[in-house]
């Protein structure tokens, strides 16, 4: 069997055909985003504050709230939120309260402000004792050796003198 010209043409425009269209059908899969690992979630978790328990971080709280919220932020985490967009969904629902550091303005500027004022005021007051307290036994300690040396010999007590002498001979 003999091919002419145009039953080639034929051929090699079926195959040209079918390799563009493999090419534009078969175009690469796109791999799905991996799904948050769990250190993802727990760097957010250990930000917030469980709903339901006191001062328990949601990452170490084993309550059903806690373990749906982690459900909620490797969802968020997956959808390609960010760690702010979170938190502040969190605080949307459920307040300031849910914030493990309280937010920066009003009354919780105190919380960063007072602690370290109470510290310096706290040394201060220690550093001004010790030095009234160290300058009041050095006086006392001069005015006893002064007035023991002051003293007339007849009313010193013989024994003290003899006291004293053995003390400093040590």
């Amino acid at each position: 069997m003999k091919i002419n010209k145009k039953q080639l043409n034929f051929i090699l425009l079926g195959v040209l055909l079918s390799l563009a269209l493999t090419i534009v059908v078969a175009s690469p899969v796109n791999a799905q985003d991996p799904t948050p690992s769990d250190d993802d979630v727990n760097a957010i978790a250990k930000q917030l504050y469980c709903p339901v328990c006191e001062n328990i971080p949601l990452d170490a709280c084993g309550t059903q709230a806690c373990i749906q919220w982690r459900g909620i932020i490797r969802d968020k985490l997956a959808e390609g939120w960010s760690e702010k967009e979170i938190k502040q969904y969190f605080v949307d629902q459920y307040g300031d309260r849910v914030l493990a550091e309280p937010p920066r303005r009003g009354l919780n500027w105190l919380v960063y402000i007072v602690p370290p004022i109470a510290f310096l005021a706290g040394a201060y007051v220690l550093y001004k004792g010790f030095r009234t307290w160290k300058a009041a036994e050095d006086s006392q300690g001069v005015e006893k050796k002064r007035n023991i040396a002051d003293m007339p010999k007849e009313e010193v007590d013989e024994y003290i003198l003899q006291l004293e002498a053995e003390l400093k001979n040590r």
